[in-house]
């Protein structure tokens, strides 16, 4: 068995709170229509394609977050190479699980996992959770005018 295997077994065994939810980072752990039921309604990716939005996630560290029945609770994925940078994306808690510090859980197997160890530089983008990815240690960008960024906002909206 692989450290990879290992690592997120750990993170599947993990439980929260001792209320019973669970973080796993196994694509087989993830309920695929769920998911796309909060993304493809969620303000940062509004009308994702399906296919789309499941090739993001297999090519991606999933954290999904399930309750005491194993129903998706919550979800997050890093983007990364496993050495040097990660992206943390699509992080929600479903509106009936919120107020139970559960984003924080989910923040915490990310920055615990093994394989996400020692990196350069984390990344991430949100509109209205700076207090939550503050308490990991993320700021503005010190830099701006070195970063740069190709944005489609409409890139999921029919064409004709």
């Amino acid at each position: 068995m692989g450290a990879s295997t290992v690592a997120r077994r750990l993170v599947s065994q993990s439980s929260l709170n001792g209320a019973g939810y669970t973080i796993s980072s196994t694509l087989e752990d993830i309920d695929f229509d769920a998911l796309y039921a909060f993304l493809s309604a969620s303000y940062w990716s509004r009308g994702i394609p399906r296919e789309t939005m499941e090739r993001s996630v297999r090519g991606s560290l999933p954290f999904v977050l399930r309750d005491e029945h194993g129903n998706l609770a919550g979800f997050a994925r890093v983007v990364t190479d496993r050495a040097t940078f990660g992206y943390i994306g699509d992080l929600f808690v479903l509106p009936e699980h919120r107020g139970r510090g559960l984003s924080k859980r989910l923040m915490d197997a990310i920055m615990g996992h093994p394989e996400l160890q020692n990196f350069r530089r984390w990344m991430l983008a949100t509109s209205d959770a700076h207090g939550l990815y503050e308490k990991f240690g993320f700021r503005p960008l010190a830099a701006p005018e070195v970063l740069m960024e190709r944005h489609d906002p409409n890139v999921y909206v029919p064409r004709d």
